[in-house]
């Protein structure tokens, strides 16, 4: 399966998404948003958007977004395998039908995600625990389009997780970050634990959280993996690859 990956800023690569590649034998490219420069899609069976600093909805600022986001709409028309994470989940919500909105609170930290009770029945998700404890660092949140649910929520954030199709998934929160992660984060945009707030953790306690949390959310983003894999993309006939 070839995968691609979006990256939006150098900090945030794809962790631990290259190592299940890596592992399944499965080759990985990068593109960087800002370049405008995409493969074309018929060398692509994965997409994964990651997360990064800027505002999902900010075009003006960030005028790469628009040829971004025509990628990610053209990728999900073709039906291959989506996966966004944070800033790429705003992303792909929005190409969707959603809307980017600030959070009425920011969440930097280690913090528990559970099971809407409207979604418990997602197949992709049907091996996760009602509740478990993932990374997150954002201060942005998205609506879902008419119709959708979210899969998971946490207590600062109702729109954790969606899927759309079966094959396009958005994770608000982060399964990829290693040990390298976390401390490049710290070390870029560590101004924004020094704010505090209700769910924002200390430098001390975001760096730990790896250690403490990783190997599960390792564990979870494998098996996610997985099964989006065994899903597959359609083919041009309509049929999975």
């Amino acid at each position: 399966m070839r995968i691609h990956t979006i990256q939006h800023a150098a900090f945030e690569g794809p962790g631990l998404i290259g190592e299940w590649a890596s592992e399944c034998g499965h080759p990985l490219s990068i593109s960087h948003a800002i370049t405008e420069e995409y493969p074309e899609l018929s060398d692509v069976d994965l997409l994964v958007v990651m997360g990064g600093p800027m505002n999902a909805d900010d075009e003006d600022t960030s005028p790469w977004l628009v040829p971004e986001k025509h990628f990610v709409a053209d990728a999900i028309a073709a039906g291959k395998l989506v996966l966004g994470v944070c800033l790429g989940a705003q992303i792909v919500a929005e190409v969707l039908g959603g809307r980017i909105e600030r959070a009425e609170d920011r969440e930097i930290g280690w913090y528990p995600v559970a099971i809407s009770r409207e979604a418990a029945d997602e197949p992709l998700f049907d091996r996760w625990p009602d509740e478990v404890v993932v990374g997150h660092w954002h201060g942005d949140t998205f609506t879902l389009p008419l119709g959708m649910e979210p899969v998971l929520f946490s207590e600062a954030t109702r729109n954790q997780t969606f899927v759309f199709d079966g094959r396009v998934v958005g994770l608000q929160f982060h399964l990829e970050w290693d040990d390298e992660a976390v401390h490049a984060l710290v070390e870029a945009c560590g101004s924004e634990l020094a704010d505090g707030g209700e769910h924002v953790s200390t430098p001390e306690e975001f760096i730990a959280g790896v250690g403490e949390h990783g190997a599960t959310c390792r564990e979870l983003l494998f098996e996610l993996l997985d099964a989006m894999e065994q899903v597959g993309p359609l083919s041009a006939q309509g049929g999975p690859r």
